[in-house]
C-alpha cells in the first residue's frame, strides 16, 4: 500500500460567534484574523488578541500570539479582538 497523503478534511469551527469551515490540521493567527473580520482594522497601533477553547487535550484553551499556529479540531471556539495599543 502506498503512503499517500490524505486530503485535508474540512472542519467546522466558531470564530467570533460565527461558524466557519476550514481545512488543514492547523490554523495561524493571520488566518483567524481574516476569518474574524471582513475588513480587518489596520494601523500602526492595531494588534489582535486571539483566545481559543475546546482545543486538543494537551492544551484545550489558551491564547494565540501574532505569528503563532494552533492545531484545530471540530467545534473549536476562537475569539479575535482588535485593540489599539496607543
Amino acid at each position: 500500500m502506498k503512503n499517500e497523503k490524505k486530503p485535508n478534511k474540512e472542519l467546522s469551527i466558531v470564530v467570533n460567534g460565527r461558524e466557519k469551515t476550514v481545512s488543514g490540521k492547523t490554523i495561524s493567527s493571520d488566518e483567524l484574523v481574516e476569518l474574524a473580520f471582513d475588513n480587518p482594522p489596520t494601523g500602526e497601533f492595531i494588534c489582535f488578541t486571539i483566545t481559543y477553547r475546546k482545543g486538543h487535550g494537551n492544551k484545550p484553551d489558551g491564547n494565540l500570539a501574532e505569528g503563532e499556529m494552533v492545531k484545530v479540531k471540530k467545534g473549536m471556539i476562537f475569539n479575535v479582538t482588535a485593540t489599539d495599543k496607543s
